[in-house]
């Protein structure tokens, strides 16, 4: 299996630290408003690298933080005349409730920054001891011209640096390198704070996720994930901070998720085109955001447009169906046992497993993986219209369900109808079938179309009537 490591700038064979376990640390949001559709980006890929490893056999320890102290949550509870703490726990709440919906298995850890105080502060002295930081008036910097191998991730000087990501590089005279940034910064009034050494005060970002990756994952790690806008600074100084505090390599591999765009911009608040999971849920139900998601290789960018979230529905419905047929062909079916002839076919359902890993196996590669499935769906329609044999359809359904489930898509849900329901559709699906054998046809079409006012969908089949919601 290759991955593509940001830090070498090529795909190496992924080989961890520890055989059959893997030690993966993804950054996760700042929790002061509902997630947006860039967020949910590395939330579905970094579920899904792990899903896959996981199905290779790997005992994955999965960490995702979330980020409970930032001026944006002090700014949304000042506004909102509540406290930071009570914005993080309902934010938090709302990630999950969008992350389930989203089908993103729960991390290991979910570690907060506020539960990590004694280890950040701990970090910081180290660091001081070590010479790679200083303080001036309660605040502590990183002094980068210490760690040699500074830029060694974005590939670029500390000139460029400073020259490429200004915005995000403060200007402080306290500063002894423009480069510098804050590991501890002092208390302003009414923010939270937290006693340490250099006074009142709560950590600078970086920090934190570097305190939180050695509590829960030790030293070195052999994933560190996220977005590509995560490369410089965060990535960079968490790097720098960690492999000066702990003396050893901070993470072997290093992914990065593209960007994902609105009709072919850049999303932001002021052009109108900024999108929570929440708003495009209300449109799209969330399993069609993941096949959405998964849809593009995760390194590449993304557009989302309303046409191309129709596109996956349809895709995505076309899967679910063909899993639908199957399910129903196999329990209208006489139990008969494969052919000779099918016997000898069931090889090529392999072919499409070893199909599937290989896409995979490439980086991760879940645009090719579908049409993987796409390919399996098709055999798996014809071979229902064949009637092949119940335990042949068997193994197909096997394949399938197999398949989708290392991505987490096409999941089949039991419809919600409630046996008073169900007796009714039954009872107007009987009534049909008397009409149509008395050849009344205006009946039985009449019935049909009643049945879809209600929502049901019928379709006629050697096996009987099948019925589902939708």
């Amino acid at each position: 299996m290759k991955v593509y490591n940001t830090l070498t700038r090529q795909k190496e064979e992924f080989i961890p630290r520890e055989e059959g376990k893997v030690k993966m640390y993804v950054c996760g949001p700042t929790v002061y408003d509902y997630i947006h559709i860039g967020n949910a980006r590395p939330y579905v890929v970094f579920d899904t690298v792990r899903r896959y490893l996981e199905y290779k056999g790997y005992d994955v320890t999965y960490v995702q933080n979330f980020t409970d102290v930032d001026d944006k949550i002090i700014n949304r509870a000042n506004k909102e005349g509540s406290t930071m703490e009570a914005i993080s726990n309902r934010y938090i709440e709302e990630a999950f409730h969008d992350a389930d919906g989203l089908n993103v298995k729960r991390a290991t850890v979910h570690p907060r920054v506020t539960q990590e105080m004694d280890g950040i502060i701990a970090m910081v002295q180290t660091l001081i001891d070590k010479g790679y930081a200083y303080e001036d008036n309660g605040t502590v910097y990183y002094d980068t011209k210490k760690f040699p191998e500074y830029g060694k991730l974005s590939k670029k000087n500390l000139d460029e640096l400073i020259a490429g990501a200004s915005e995000r590089v403060a200007i402080d005279d306290a500063k002894k390198n423009p480069t510098d940034f804050v590991l501890w910064k002092p208390k302003k009034e009414g923010e939270p704070s937290w006693t340490s050494p250099w006074g009142e005060g709560r950590p600078g970002w970086h920090i934190e996720c570097s305190v939180m990756a050695k509590h829960h994952l030790g030293d070195t790690i052999d994933i560190h994930a996220g977005g590509e806008d995560l490369i410089f600074p965060h990535h960079e100084n968490e790097i720098a901070q960690s492999e000066a505090a702990n003396g050893c390599q901070f993470a072997k591999y290093w992914l990065h998720n593209g960007f994902i765009t609105v009709d072919n911009e850049k999303m932001s608040k002021s052009l109108g085109n900024f999108f929570t999971v929440r708003d495009i849920a209300a449109q799209f139900p969330y399993e069609v955001i993941r096949f959405f998601i998964l849809n593009g290789h995760y390194r590449s960018p993304i557009n989302f447009s309303r046409d191309l979230m129709q596109a996956c529905q349809n895709g995505l419905e076309r899967i679910k169906n063909a899993r639908k047929e199957l399910d129903f062909y196999i329990k209208n079916s006489a139990d008969t046992k494969m052919t000779a002839e099918e016997t000898a076919q069931a090889a090529e359902l392999e072919k499409y497993k070893e199909q599937f890993e290989a896409a995979m196996d490439d980086d991760f590669n879940t645009a090719d993986a579908i049409s993987v499935i796409y390919e399996l769906v098709r055999f798996s329609n014809i071979a229902v219209k064949a009637g092949v044999s119940k335990e042949y359809a068997e193994k197909i359904q096997d394949m399938l369900d197999h398949l989708c489930g290392v991505l987490g898509v096409a999941e089949l849900k039991e419809d919600a109808v409630s046996d008073e329901e169900t007796a009714k559709i039954e009872e107007l699906i009987a009534k049909r079938a008397e009409a149509k054998k008395a050849k009344d046809f205006a009946t039985a079409d009449a019935i049909r179309d009643e049945l879809a006012a209600m929502g049901i969908t019928i379709k006629d089949t050697r096996q009987g009537v099948q019925w589902f919601r939708g």
